[in-house]
């Protein structure tokens, strides 16, 4: 009998392994702008279909310190975050930051992140348990192709792009007026911060997706 997973059970497997994940992954790092004249900005996104509580929640960068005691910088002030709905972290203050993008009061805005991140890094954000929900590594030079956030902040052109935990040429760089809705600061720059505007799928539809990906793991196998 031969000792390797049968090509039907590693299919399934699989589609364990992908659901898993998918559940796990219900916030997600939507925007960001490591550069800008009025600070660099991360817009995190609540993709799921509950709300979501911040509190003890954590960000870093490429250091990748999970927890306050580390050194990592506390998310709990954001509170909590409803389906759908997007909050913002920056070096600047929250009141500057908000009037220079017009945000309104309902976009939850967190200053003086300390935990900068430079041309080439990792945004990390990680739970109240010190688990790693969402990372995003980026570089232009790192990944070839893919965009430089300078005064213009990267968004994802599909939720697909929002699967690698690194930076894809997917992403695209924010122009005034474009599709996102992205508009000029205050301080010249663009973006779209607080208004992640890629349609989030039904649960059925995730399902079926899910499936689909484990019917194709599945023909891959058989044809090898």
């Amino acid at each position: 009998m031969s000792k390797t997973t049968p090509p039907l059970r590693r299919g399934v497997l699989l589609l364990s392994l992908i659901a898993a994940g998918a559940a796990h992954a219900d916030v997600q790092i939507t925007e960001w702008m490591y550069s800008g004249s009025g600070g660099e900005f991360i817009e995190f996104t609540n993709l799921g279909s509950a709300p979501v509580d911040f509190t003890g929640w954590v960000y870093d960068d490429d250091s990748r310190l999970n927890s306050v005691a580390l050194g990592a910088f506390s998310l709990s002030a954001l509170g909590i975050l409803a389906p759908g709905q997007s909050a913002i972290i920056t070096e600047s203050s929250a009141a500057v930051f908000r009037a220079a993008w017009n945000l309104a009061e309902s976009v939850p805005v967190l200053g003086g992140t300390t935990n900068n991140i430079g041309r080439s890094d990792e945004i990390n954000l990680f739970d109240a348990a010190g688990n790693l929900v969402d990372r995003f590594a980026y570089g232009d030079a790192v990944f070839p192709g893919t965009v430089r956030t300078q005064n213009f902040s990267g968004t994802p052109r599909t939720l697909a792009d929002l699967v690698p935990q690194n930076v894809t040429t997917g992403w695209v760089l924010a122009a005034t007026g474009d599709a996102f809705g992205s508009t000029a600061s205050a301080s010249g720059d663009i973006g779209n911060p607080g208004q992640f505007t890629l349609a989030v799928p039904e649960p059925g539809s995730v399902a079926l997706m899910l499936a689909g990906l484990g019917l194709v793991a599945v023909a891959a196998r058989r044809r090898a």
